[in-house]
């Protein structure tokens, strides 16, 4: 057998870093969503109400948000390889535990260490850029970050278990899956030392970039396109089980169409920030994204109007179809906003993008914690379920103002320039 000439052996390589790496996310998200739906349980047993529900879900995004810079940091210095692996490792022993709480308080402090596994993104993305050609970065990425389908594959695999076998059993088979993958993605991966940042960069020299004000924007698109993808993916099963009175695998199904197309379509949405430049996705997607949350934002209502024959009663609001059509537009939506976002992060920042991606994952993780919390809030103070979706509305206006005055109003967006234009954006 020939050995393989340089260039073949290290595309065999990126192509296998990026499968292994996909592999290891989806597994992440999957147990960082975990409380999207072995919570419905967990609130009927403690008698949770809607903002403590919320916290509950959101607590593992906590963590998982806030490691994700220095996990940045610590991947542009001691490379992908290793950080991603023992990340991974150190979640095992607290999803095992978490099948042994039983107090609120458990929950939560548990739920903090199971979050280290939301924090991969940012290992992920500058280990898997590294390995392919700058013009297949923003298509590199998005495969990689299609893991975010974890969170559909928490919706598939964990109704199952909950109704078969009781919720505790769920987070024992995903420590065993974990631990599975740790090993997988240890004999498929490899490493670059020629991707490492040089050790005569200090921390503080890479995170001097963070007073761009560019990096507070791009904090901003992302919080939308992951932290609400992320919130509304933990919110989704007990919102279908609440609003329709569906059975919670009913429920789980239905969710799975927005947090399946929102993460799969993500390396389509790279595709495509290659192809026309990330500002002119990241534009577009804001629009889908304000049409469809104005449309879910509005609440089951009757009205009664005065007619010639009497008074007659109209109701208005979204059916479980129309609601599950809004949601699958939406999750593709935010799938190509997320690439669109991290193609911004490629394009200007290649010799630091473990730092950057670290500090907009966080921000977009943070996202992930406060609104699920706010949901709850909202829900407690209003009774209506939709304000869920009013509050992101709301987000989205402001990113669109945002963009519109520091970009749009300067790019065309139409036009023999307008690629042109928005790969410089």
């Amino acid at each position: 057998m020939t050995p393989l000439e340089p260039e073949a052996l290290r595309t065999r390589q990126a192509l296998s870093v990026l499968i292994v790496s996909t592999l290891a996310f989806t597994v992440c998200f999957m147990v960082w969503m975990m409380f999207g739906v072995i919570g419905i349980p967990i609130r009927k047993a403690l008698n949770l109400n809607a903002t403590e529900f919320g916290l509950l879900t959101a607590t593992p995004v906590l963590t998982g948000s806030l490691i994700r810079v220095p996990l940045g940091i610590w991947t542009d210095r001691y490379g992908g390889r290793i950080v991603m692996a023992i990340l991974m490792a150190l979640t095992v022993p607290a999803i095992w535990l978490m099948a042994y709480a039983t107090q609120f308080w458990h929950f939560i402090v548990i739920g903090l260490f199971v979050g280290l596994a939301g924090g991969s993104f940012s290992v992920g993305t500058p280990y898997v850029a590294r390995w392919f050609p700058k013009n297949r970065q923003g298509f590199a990425m998005g495969v990689y970050g299609a893991g975010n389908s974890g969170a559909a594959v928490n919706k598939f695999v964990a109704p199952a278990l909950v109704v078969a076998f009781g919720w505790t059993l769920v987070p024992q088979v995903y420590a065993a899956i974990m631990l599975g993958t740790v090993v997988l993605f240890w004999l498929f991966s490899y490493s670059d030392p020629k991707h490492l940042v040089p050790s005569n960069v200090r921390f503080a020299d890479q995170l001097k970039a963070l007073k761009d004000p560019r990096v507070l924007k791009y904090c901003q698109y992302y919080s939308i396109v992951f932290g609400g993808y992320v919130a509304l993916s933990l919110w989704m099963v007990q919102y279908y089980v609440g609003e329709y009175g569906l059975d919670i695998r009913v429920a789980a199904l239905l969710a799975a169409c927005f947090s399946l197309p929102g993460g799969v379509l993500r390396a389509i949405g790279g595709w495509f920030s290659d192809r026309y430049g990330a500002h002119s996705v990241t534009w577009w997607v804001m629009w889908v994204s304000w049409i469809c949350l104005f449309l879910l934002s509005y609440p089951q209502t009757e009205f009664t109007v005065a007619t010639v024959d009497g008074t007659r009663t109209f109701g208005i609001g979204l059916n479980v179809y129309a609601f599950t059509a809004l949601m699958f537009v939406l999750g593709i939506a935010w799938a190509f906003g997320k690439a669109s976002v991290f193609k911004y992060i490629s394009d200007e920042y290649p010799e630091n993008i473990g730092a950057i991606s670290g500090i907009v994952g966080l921000a977009g993780g943070l996202g992930g914690f406060v609104l699920p919390i706010m949901f709850g809030a909202l829900l407690d103070l209003t009774g209506v379920r939709s304000s869920a979706f009013m509050l992101m509305y709301g987000v989205v206006w402001v990113s669109l103002i945002w963009m519109y005055f520091t970009e749009v109003r300067r790019t065309e967006l139409m036009g023999p320039h307008a690629t042109a234009a928005g790969q410089r954006a």
